[in-house]
């Protein structure tokens, strides 16, 4: 079975940086592809970024495209999100998603962490 365990959430200031990571287990990494999905208090989850199997495509959600970066490390079984610029409205707990499905689509990503909380505050 795929877990996924999500680290590096914190409180950090306007216009501040954080490196969130997520590490995969219980199936083969470079088999999968993985997203950052975030979910702001009395709102729906959505999408904020996707990297292939590779690591060579990525996309990403329009507020969040040059401030943030996801990555992979498929010998590390674990992917990055890089934020940087970040604002109050970056606040939400971010969870990390696996599909073997190559998809933006909340829907078809069977495999969920926990999720880590983001607070971007002064």
């Amino acid at each position: 079975q795929v877990q996924l365990l999500e680290s590096g959430g914190g409180l950090v200031q306007p216009g501040g940086s954080l490196r969130l990571a997520c590490e995969f287990s219980g199936g083969t990494f470079s088999s999968y592809y993985l997203a950052w999905v975030r979910q702001a208090l009395g709102k729906e989850r959505e999408f904020v970024a996707s990297i292939a199997w590779s690591g060579t495509t990525t996309s990403y959600a329009d507020d969040v495209k040059n401030r943030f970066t996801i990555s992979r490390d498929n010998a590390k079984n674990t992917v990055y999100l890089q934020m940087n610029n970040l604002k109050p409205d970056d606040t939400a707990l971010y969870y990390c998603a696996a599909s073997r499905v190559r998809t933006i689509l909340l829907e078809e990503y069977p495999y969920w962490g926990q999720g880590t909380q983001v607070t971007v505050s002064s």
